[in-house]
């Protein structure tokens, strides 16, 4: 097994005590180690006065601080003062120049502090005052449904467009080829997906229409009860006003399926959302369509793919500041 190797100064010193100690003259001593006899004085003397932990170096203050925490916080404090006329916000190398400090310096603070200024935040909080109340009812739902009964999440993504555009390879100079599309691109309608996730199935129902409106809903609707005769169904969905208007005479015609409504500003409760974004990352983005009938063709083709692998997302939702009702949603998943 390998050894830790000495450090080459500690075992220099080293040499020249154990030399010393055999009564080898510090001239001697010095010639052989290429070094001043003054050298091998010293640490003749540190060895004498303080035994081995004269061989160690003294600790040393270092180089003067030139930017301090002083320097951090009138970064900081400048930060909060209006940008420049005619900016919307401060950039690094104006905030140098407003502090004449090296612009390196100023990055190196926003850099400890995790600041980004062209990073742009936005949150939506809700104000719904029976948050808590819509909220349990739903994430109860989700964590202990009733017996033999069906969740589903309901949602639908308008304005899908048939864009089409010029895809292919471009050859450049160097010989490499980038792939990518035209900023070109020739539009050729739209198109409004229906779509209800099994919550704990994981399986995706869609349905393909031209307009968004309680028609279209309730045509919707009826397609999915159908696939679940004899099922309770509980369905989840945002307050857009197709959905809650009273829908008395249809849900007096299903008496087995009930609505629940996500608090206002809060629709990241319905897991149909998330499965959204997947369509648009795996199917939808970086294409090419020619037609509406096309780009209808490309999502049915990934909800069957989807669907012969589904599994239930492991749905939960993170702690934050506790002026964001979400921590009662991150309590009850615990």
């Amino acid at each position: 097994m390998r050894t830790a190797k000495t450090e080459q100064r500690l075992a220099f010193r080293s040499r020249i005590i154990l030399d010393a100690a055999r009564g080898e003259p510090s001239s001697h001593i010095a010639r052989r180690e290429g070094v001043r006899a003054t050298t091998v004085s010293n640490w003749r003397v540190r060895f004498a006065e303080q035994g081995i932990s004269g061989l160690v170096d003294e600790p040393r203050t270092g180089r003067p601080t030139t930017y301090g925490p002083a320097t951090a916080q009138r970064v900081l404090a400048q930060l909060d003062e209006p940008a420049p006329e005619g900016y919307s916000t401060w950039n690094g190398t104006q905030l140098a120049a407003a502090l004449n400090l090296p612009a390196h310096q100023v990055w190196a603070v926003l850099r400890m502090h995790g600041i980004q200024l062209q990073r742009r935040r936005s949150w939506c909080i809700s104000t719904d005052p029976e948050f808590a109340t819509k909220a349990a009812q739903i994430v109860g739902l989700y964590l202990a449904p009733p017996d033999n009964a069906v969740v589903l999440c309901v949602d639908e993504k308008p304005s899908i467009q048939a864009l089409e555009r010029a895809q292919g390879y471009l050859k450049l100079p160097n010989g490499k080829a980038v792939r990518g599309v035209s900023h070109e691109y020739k539009r050729h309608g739209t198109t409004t997906l229906f779509a209800a996730l099994d919550v704990h199935g994981g399986a995706v129902t869609g349905m393909h229409a031209q307009r968004r409106r309680r028609q279209e809903f309730l045509a919707f609707m009826n397609e999915v009860v159908a696939l679940y005769p004899g099922k309770e169904l509980h369905v989840v969905l945002d307050n857009l006003s197709t959905h809650k208007p009273k829908h008395d005479q249809w849900l007096a015609c299903h008496p087995d399926v009930y609505f629940h409504f996500t608090p206002t500003h809060a629709s990241w409760l319905n897991q149909v959302e998330t499965w959204f974004s997947i369509l648009s990352r795996h199917a939808l983005r970086r294409s090419s369509f020619t037609s509406v009938a096309e780009v209808c063709a490309r999502i049915d083709a990934f909800i069957r793919s989807y669907n012969r692998t589904a599994t239930p997302f492991r749905w939960k939702a993170r702690e934050v500041h506790q002026s964001n009702p979400k921590p009662l949603i991150a309590n009850l998943l615990k």
